[in-house]
């Protein structure tokens, strides 16, 4: 397999700022027309221990990370130790010389099963474990070594700035690294200063020393090593204007745009970013003419071309949800968003908006558990709790997006089926997809159309002052005035109850409502376009048929474009409208695929199971991965080849990852 890409990695302890400097890269890069795909690693505690952020980038779009290393840029021991060994020959290490003598012994925070690995490497190799030792085996397997004086290079710029604590000067460590990254391949040194100029825009005196730092790590790269790394990077013209977009900020300025005026929030590993996002952009614009189709609808005019979400921090998952399901009540479009753990405290609240018919949305960011589980990283082990949590039995729609473009559109779409069948939509965005950063096209926000069902802002045909809020309809949705509407008097409770919303046990009435509540899902079955609910990539007719969902699917993707140059022939069936299940589409395309594949970032393979139940189609071939990290699109193509040769067990699990 041949790579026509560049893969940078930059890793150091939490709070050191490897996540800005990352940013810093992939953007520089953006800058220059390069289109961009980054992956964020990070332990689940606050500051200390190890994070790294890979970031991928190509002249041609990317979906997706690989593991091989082409550049491994530090500025401590510990990512050496951890990330040497994942250079591939050819590549490049950047590194302090001052660590040369750190010994593995000396890192507390690296686990007892890496410290063992690297151990019986240096044992096999006669080498000492230090990072001399490890620089060594990464050089004998082909690696360039570059040491890079930083201290000496820090010291120099902060000369220019009355600058001479070098304690403060190490805080800009981590951009020249950066800067010496981008340096050893050759790539414009101005895109590089306005990447780090925008990231210190609100510190003006840190974002010029900054831009004197990539100056000084440039003049020594070109002194130094001029022309030795073969690898080459140039600024490409690009068509069109870009976004560079991080997976939960892309959710929350849906969630803006679609209407949501309400979301409330416990924090929650990895959903409060989205939170957080819209509390720091709580107020927007709000372009266009006060239309049915403008996603304000009617608040352009009343507020004046600016509008704003409130976000409210809940006291604890219940809360939030209940606070959610009260704005939806209340009329307005409103959200909650969590992860596994609280997603296991809102199902009773959600029982009650499915009883009461109120819209609802739920983005729920899955990640490795049970329990407490994997807080920080990253599996899709959430899709049955979904579809089935909650005693009783009430109609939910399950929505899994499968990349960051899918995701903008998708939270639209879940506002819409919440309001337009008056029920719960799950948003399922695993934890890969919500820390994933990339370059996309400019999303084109004449596609949000705003779709409020039967919500209705006056009561018109009340009955002895009693407004029928449950009343009996052809097709099982009724009108929805929001609570206070003047004109009719109606309840809500968490029993069973009749038209009025009064408590009702008996038994025709239950067959009534339960057909009522339940038809919703047989209703959406018919009235969602399959372009909505489905995506099909690849030839009709292909030697392997992968099914699938959510984030793997970039990587799946990018895997099958290096096998059709292997002329293995792959297509791809992504699911992702789970509830309702699309049966019939799936039952036809999977009835006449010669092989089928299964992939999912879980243990036993949930969707693929759900496919057996609802079309009867046995998937005897299953590649899983559950270790907390995201499927690569290497290790996938690596999975499928060895499929399509005969040498896969049926259960594959995938093990890459530091």
């Amino acid at each position: 397999m041949k790579r026509d890409d560049f893969s940078w990695m930059i890793g150091g302890a939490q709070g050191s700022g490897v996540d800005s400097s990352a940013i810093i890269f992939a953007k520089a890069a953006a800058t220059g027309g390069l289109c961009v795909f980054g992956n964020r690693e990070y332990y689940s505690n606050i500051k200390g221990e190890h994070s790294y952020f890979r970031v991928r980038v190509s002249k041609d779009l990317i979906r997706s990370h690989v593991d091989t290393v082409d550049m491994l840029a530090t500025f401590e021991e510990e990512t050496i130790f951890r990330h040497a060994l994942e250079v591939r020959s050819e590549g490049a290490i950047i590194y302090d010389p001052d660590q040369d003598t750190k010994r593995l012994d000396q890192v507390p925070t690296i686990e007892a099963q890496v410290r063992d690995a690297l151990n019986a490497e240096f044992i096999k190799n006669g080498l000492s474990p230090d990072v001399k030792g490890i620089l060594e085996l990464a050089r004998r397997r082909g690696v360039h070594i570059y040491p890079i004086p930083y201290d000496d290079l820090l010291k120099t710029t902060g000369s220019k700035f009355g600058e001479t604590s070098l304690s403060a000067l190490q805080r800009m460590l981590n951009v020249m690294a950066v800067a010496a990254s981008f340096a050893l391949v050759s790539y414009d040194e101005e895109l590089v200063k306005e990447a780090v100029k925008k990231q210190f825009s609100k510190k003006p005196k840190a974002a010029e020393m900054n831009a004197e730092a990539v100056g000084q790590a440039y003049k020594f790269i070109g002194e130094k090593y001029a022309g030795s790394f073969a690898h080459k990077l140039s600024p490409v013209k690009a068509e069109g204007v870009r976004l560079f977009v991080r997976g939960n900020s892309m959710v929350a300025m849906a969630k803006e745009l679609a209407g949501c005026r309400f979301q409330t929030y416990y924090p929650i590993t990895p959903a409060s970013d989205e939170s957080e996002y819209l509390e720091a952009h709580a107020e927007m614009d709000m372009d266009g003419s006060p239309t049915q189709e403008n996603p304000q609808v009617a608040e352009v005019a009343a507020m004046k071309t600016r509008g704003s979400i409130t976000v409210v921090q809940s006291e604890d998952e219940i809360a939030a949800v209940t606070m959610a399901i009260g704005g939806g009540l209340a009329g307005v479009r409103s959200a909650t968003s969590t992860s596994g753990p609280g997603f296991s405290l809102m199902a009773e609240g959600m029982g009650y908006a499915g009883m009461n018919e109120v819209p609802v949305v739920v983005t729920l960011y899955s990640r490795g558990g049970p329990s407490t589980g994997l807080p920080t990283r990253h599996e899709q082990g959430d899709l049955r709790f979904a579809l089935h949590a909650g005693h009783g039995e009430f109609p939910r729609l399950v929505l899994a997006s499968g990349d960051l473009e899918e995701a903008f559109y998708d939270t639209v779409r879940a506002f819409n089926y919440s309001e337009k069948y008056q029920t719960v939509v799950i948003h399922l965005v695993d934890k890969a997809l919500a820390n994933s950063d990339a370059t996309l096209p400019m999303l084109d926000v004449n596609k949000v159309k705003i779709d409020r069902g039967l919500f209705v802002r006056e009561i018109t045909d009340a009955v002895d002052g009693q407004f029928e809020r449950f009343k009996h309809t052809p097709n099982g949705i009724s009108p929805r005035p929001p609570v206070g509407t003047k004109g009719g008097v109606y309840w809500h409770t968490g029993d069973e109850h009749d038209e009025l919303g009064h408590i009702s046990e008996d038994p025709t009435n239950r067959d009534y409502m339960m057909e009522k509540r339940m038809g919703k899902i047989d209703l959406a079955d018919k009235e969602i376009p399959l372009e909505d609910r489905v995506n099909f990539f690849g030839p009709e007719n292909a030697d392997i048929t992968v099914v699938s969902w959510g984030s793997t699917k970039g990587a799946i993707l990018d895997a099958m474009d290096w096998l059709k140059k292997d002329g293995i022939s792959v297509n791809f069936l992504q699911v992702r409208l789970v509830n309702p299940f699309p049966t019939e589409y799936v039952t036809e395309l999977l009835s006449k695929a010669k092989k089928i594949v299964g992939v999912e970032m879980n243990f036993s393979g949930q969707l693929i199971g759900i496919v057996r139940e609802r079309t009867c189609i046995p998937v005897e071939q299953l590649v899983v991965k559950y270790n907390g990290r995201p499927m690569s699109s290497e290790e996938i193509y690596d999975a499928l080849k060895m499929i399509h040769e005969g040498k896969a067990p049926k259960k594959l699990v995938l093990k890459r990852g530091a």
